[in-house]
C-alpha cells in the first residue's frame, strides 16, 4: 500500500500495518528529549481519603514553562512538559512541577512522586467511553490498579539517524533502570514483596499489550506483528452527528467517540481476515494507543518503564535515560554493563538493586551517564543531583523503594502522618 494518507484509508493487509509501522521508526535527526511526569495527589489532612480530579484542577495554576496538564482514570495529576533540548526540557518542566507544588500546598494537597499507590484501594474518578471500555477489558484487580493507583515518569525520545540502534538500547537497559528506580514496594500500608509494584501490576495484564516488543533484528517489522497479534480492546464507533443527537451526552466522551469493549479475545490480525469491511487507518491508531509495551515506537521512542519518582529528584531519571540512549559513548559503556541483566524485567522489579548483578550494571551505567551529561548540556547542579542519586542508591544498593521500605516501617513511624507532611519519598 502506498500513502497512509487519511484517517478514512484502509488496512486491507499485513503489508499495510508494516507500512504504518515503518512510520513509526522514521529517523528524526534531533535531539530533543520530552518528560511526562504522573503524580498521585493526597490531601495532606486525610492522606487515606481519595482527592477528587476537580479538586486538584480547581488548585491548578497557570504554569510558567508550559507544561499540559492532564489525567489519569484514578485522579493521577500529569504534566507533560514541552519537548526540547535536556536543559530546556528540564528547566521547564521543573518550573511547572515547582508551581504545581506550591499551588497545591497552599490548597492543603501535596503531590506524590510514587509509582504504586501505597495507601488508598483503586477508585476511577473519569468514566470516559474509553476507560469504561478499557476497564471492562483489563479487568479487576489489575486492571483497576493500573488505571487508578499506579504512577510512572514516561521519556521521549527522538529516534536519532539510527532508530533501530537507539530501540535496542531502550530495551537492553530497561532492566537496570527498572531497578535503578525503583520505587513502589507499598500497597494498602504493607509491603507488597516488589521493589516496583508498578512493574508488577503490568506483568498481569494481558500480556499481548505489555509485554516487550520481541526483537528480531528489524522493529518495524517486529512492530507490525505485535500490532497485529495484540488482542483487540475496544472498537470505536464514529463521532456522533448532530442528525443523531440522541447519541450524545454521556453515551461519548469529549469528542462524542463511543467505545466498545471486543470480549471475543479476537486480534488485529483477526479483524483484518473477517468479512466485513476493512478496518482503517484511524482503527489501526486507536489500536495502537491501546498497546502499552515498556518501549513503544511513535515516531519517537516512548520509554514507559520507570516509576514516578519524588517531585525534586525526577530530573535524574529523564537525565541518566536520555544519557545512556542518545549518547553513543555512554550508551557503548551501559551497554557492555547491561547486556548480562537483558530480559531481567521481572528480577529488577522485585529485588531492585538489591540484586547484585543488577547493582553492579547500574553503577557502570550511572558512571556512563556522568560522563555523558556535561557533553549533552546538562548544567553542573544536574549533574551533581545524578551523583548524589548515585552515591545514594546505586552504590549502596538501595533502589528509592528501599527507603520508602524504612520510613513506612520505622518505630514509632506511620505512613498517613509521613505522607501528610511532605510527601518525601
Amino acid at each position: 500500500m502506498t500513502g497512509l494518507a487519511t484517517e478514512n484509508t484502509l488496512i486491507r493487509n499485513a503489508s499495510d500495518v508494516e507500512a504504518f509501522a515503518r512510520q513509526c521508526f522514521l529517523a528524526s535527526p534531533g535531539e530533543q528529549v520530552g518528560v511526562e511526569l504522573e503524580f498521585l495527589v493526597f490531601d495532606r489532612t486525610a492522606p487515606a481519603r481519595q482527592v477528587p480530579w476537580g479538586r486538584i484542577a480547581e488548585a491548578l495554576p497557570r504554569l510558567p514553562g508550559g507544561s499540559l496538564v492532564t489525567f489519569e482514570p484514578g485522579g493521577q495529576l500529569e504534566l507533560s512538559g514541552p519537548p526540547g533540548s535536556l536543559p530546556d526540557a528540564i528547566t521547564r518542566l521543573t518550573a511547572d512541577v515547582d508551581a504545581v507544588r506550591e499551588a497545591l500546598r497552599d490548597a492543603g494537597l501535596v503531590p506524590v512522586g510514587v509509582g504504586l499507590d501505597p495507601l488508598r484501594p483503586a477508585r476511577r474518578q473519569l468514566r470516559l467511553p474509553r476507560y469504561e471500555a478499557m476497564a471492562e477489558f483489563l479487568g479487576m484487580p489489575y486492571g483497576a490498579l493500573m488505571m487508578c493507583s499506579t504512577a510512572s515518569i514516561q521519556v521521549n525520545l527522538d529516534l536519532g539517524e539510527r532508530p533501530a540502534t537507539r530501540w535496542e538500547r531502550a530495551h537492553l537497559l530497561g532492566p537496570v533502570l527498572v531497578a535503578a528506580f525503583a520505587n513502589s514496594p507499598l500497597s494498602e500500608s504493607r509491603p507488597c514483596g516488589w521493589m516496583s509494584g508498578r512493574q508488577a501490576v503490568w506483568e498481569r495484564l494481558d500480556r499481548t499489550r505489555t509485554a516487550a516488543v520481541p526483537a528480531t533484528g528489524d522493529p518495524a517489522a517486529d512492530w507490525a506483528e505485535y500490532l497485529l497479534d495484540a488482542r483487540l480492546m475496544a472498537v470505536r464507533e464514529a463521532p456522533q452527528s448532530p442528525e443523531n443527537p440522541e447519541n450524545a451526552g454521556d453515551a461519548g466522551d469529549a469528542e462524542g467517540t463511543r467505545y466498545h469493549p471486543v470480549r471475543d479475545g479476537s486480534t488485529f490480525r483477526d479483524l483484518l481476515a473477517a468479512a466485513a469491511r476493512p478496518p482503517t487507518l484511524a482503527d489501526l491508531t486507536y489500536h495502537a494507543t491501546t498497546l502499552f509495551p515498556p518501549v513503544r515506537p511513535r515516531g519517537w521512542l516512548e520509554i514507559r518503564y520507570l516509576d514516578a519518582q519524588h517531585p525534586a529528584s525526577w530530573p535524574v531519571c529523564a537525565a541518566v535515560t536520555h544519557a545512556l540512549v542518545t549518547d553513543d559513548r555512554a550508551a557503548d559503556s551501559a551497554l557492555a554493563a547491561a547486556e548480562p541483566c537483558a530480559g531481567m524485567w521481572l528480577r529488577a522489579a522485585r529485588r531492585g538493586l538489591a540484586d547484585p548483578m543488577l547493582r553492579r550494571a547500574a553503577d557502570a551505567c550511572f558512571r556512563a551517564a556522568l560522563a555523558a551529561l556535561p557533553r549533552l548540556g546538562a548544567a553542573p547542579a544536574l549533574v551533581c543531583e545524578v551523583a548524589s542519586f548515585a552515591n545514594r542508591h546505586v552504590s549502596p544498593g538501595r533502589s528509592p523503594a528501599a527507603d520508602l521500605l524504612d520510613l513506612a516501617g520505622g518505630p514509632g513511624r506511620r505512613l498517613p502522618d509521613w505522607l501528610a507532611r511532605e510527601g518525601r519519598i
